[in-house]
Formats: C-alpha cells, structure tokens, sequence
C-alpha cells in the first residue's frame, strides 16, 4: 500500500502513472442499496430484489446489479488510504469510462473495496489534463474481483 500522501502538481502526478495510488476502506453490499438501485433505474429483476427466489438458484441468494458495483466508485473512494490527489482545479469532470467487466458477482452481505491505479497523465489543452484510472473492486476473501474498469476523468486547473 502506498502511504498517504498529497500529490498537488500535475508533475508530481504524472511521477505516479503505472502505480497502485491506494485502497479505500471495506463497504458492506446490503440488500437495502440493492432495492434502492432497484427501483431508482427500473431493474427489479430476481436476482437483485427475491433473496427467497434467489436463495434457491445456482447464485445462493440475491446479488448486487454490476452498474451498482460501478456507481459505487465515489463511495468506495470516500476513506481513501494512499496518495490522495489535490491539484487545485476550478473543476474536475468524470469524463466516461475505456473499459468495464463485471467478474465476480457482489453477493449482498459481502464487503467491497476499491483499489486504484493510475494509467496516464495526459495534457489536453492548456491547464486541461485528463488521467486513466485502473478502478479494481475488490471482494473481501474471494481470489477474483468483482469489477475492472477503466476510468477517465479531466482536471481543469
């Protein structure tokens, strides 16, 4: 694990590119986030929402929806340990997303955490730089994550 720390240049920044930044702290999946997720994008299906109808299939019970896992990332990041990255912008922007997989489903009851490593630092325009995260989720006790994602945000400085 990194050591925490504030990297507050985009020099220092781009000192970083192929390096784990950190790891957040464990986040229990309930089936409470899951309804919540349910019913917010419209997917009620089985799997996610009937822990009864769930319990009996090949799943062993309910498990959260992979764009749940994915929106989660803000919420995995919030008790950061690591480099934490303060550049000073008028505004950053989620900028979209290179790659996605959904490995491993999240069972609910299972804890999560994200693990963070920067890819690039690359200068768009003046005072506008864009990095790529490699977002892994973790599950705890299980060899497989649950999630991959590649991960685009922009620094307006």
């Amino acid at each position: 694990m990194v050591t925490t720390r504030t990297v507050e240049t985009v020099e220092e920044l781009k000192e970083l590119v192929g390096q784990e930044l950190g790891a957040g702290d464990w986040v229990e999946m309930t089936q409470q986030r899951v309804n919540d997720f349910a019913d917010v994008t419209g997917d009620h299906q089985w799997i996610h929402v009937d822990p009864e109808r769930a319990a009996k299939s090949d799943l062993g019970g309910t498990i959260a929806h992979g764009y749940l896992t994915l929106s989660l990332l803000p919420v995995l990041r919030s008790a950061w340990q690591g480099v934490k990255v303060d550049l000073h912008s008028k505004m950053g922007i989620n900028y979209g997303l290179n790659r996605v997989r959904f490995i491993s489903p999240v069972h609910v009851g299972k804890r999560i955490r994200l693990r963070t490593k920067l890819l690039s630092v690359d200068d768009v325009a003046p005072n506008i730089y864009q990095m790529t995260y490699q977002q892994t989720v973790e599950i705890e006790g299980e060899e497989r994550p649950a999630m991959v994602a590649e991960t685009i945000g922009r620094a307006y400085l």
